[in-house]
């Protein structure tokens, strides 16, 4: 059995909570922690999860389907702001759910205390034209300074996404795998392999079952962005040499030959 039908059936076996059910979990006091490992890995995971876990279910389907377009200045003023470490530091994104045909756009915020809120509005699709004609112009000068005027699209992400909610419902577990990459201003396409991102969102400190199961398995914290990793991946040119730690990781997990840049 591959890994990706494995991991198909042992979702299918955890019991299953809906989208309202959802909607009633309230994470006030929120912390964020993501976790980078591997198919494998997360097959052994999905074994501990049982009787503990639920998993999300929209439309009778387990996993849902993400298209994902993040727009940044010519200069690359948001990749820069995250490679360069800076806080506050922000992304400007327009993500739909396939299943659903669902389309927000989304700013993120990640502040001097490591704490991300995000802001979205509703639009039609992820075309220039049906974005600003919803205000997002408006909605991204509000909060990041910048207009559609200011900015183009760099880089979209298609991907697969499990979550998962505790018994208790204090956390849920978003578990990410077969991202693929594609790079407007290279045009370069690159797939992820095995990888698996998973972010774990709790209320504040409370205790979490699933850490242990993560320390079991020996999968440690690993910060992640999409855009980040997706645009070192698909464009050499960009500064890349504050992310070589965790490229190098990540190619072992990837089979992606990464080249530093210095530019």
């Amino acid at each position: 059995m591959d890994l990706d039908t494995s991991i198909n059936n042992l979702t299918a076996q955890l019991a299953p909570i809906t989208l309202d059910e959802m909607g009633g979990i309230k994470l006030m006091n929120r912390t964020d922690t993501k976790f980078v490992t591997d198919k494998a890995h997360l097959v052994q995971l999905l074994k501990l999860v049982q009787g503990k876990y639920f998993a999300q279910e929209i439309g009778g389907q387990r996993i849902a389907n993400y298209r994902t377009t993040y727009w940044d200045t010519p200069w690359h003023r948001f990749f820069l702001e995250h490679h360069n470490g800076r806080a506050p530091r922000q992304k400007i994104r327009v993500r739909t759910y396939m299943d659903s045909d669902l389309t927000f756009l989304e700013v993120k915020t990640k502040n001097n205390h490591g704490r991300t809120k995000k802001k979205r509005i509703t639009v039609p699709s992820q075309e220039r034209a049906d974005v600003v004609q919803a205000g997002g112009s408006d909605f991204t000068k509000g909060l990041t300074g910048a207009t559609f005027d200011d900015i183009l699209p760099t880089v979209q992400n298609q991907f697969q996404r499990i979550t998962l909610v505790n018994y208790g419902k204090t956390e849920r577990l978003t578990i990410d795998f077969n991202v693929h990459f594609h790079n407007f201003e290279t045009g370069n396409a690159t797939g992820t392999g095995d990888l698996v991102i998973i972010e774990l969102k709790r209320d504040g400190n409370v205790f979490s079952p699933v850490l242990d199961m993560l320390r079991q398995l020996r999968i440690k914290p690993s910060g992640f962005s999409k855009y980040c990793i997706g645009s070192v991946m698909t464009n050499g040119q960009l500064k890349n040499n504050l992310f070589k730690p965790k490229m190098v990781r990540i190619s072992k997990l990837t089979g992606f030959h990464f080249h530093p840049a210095n530019t």
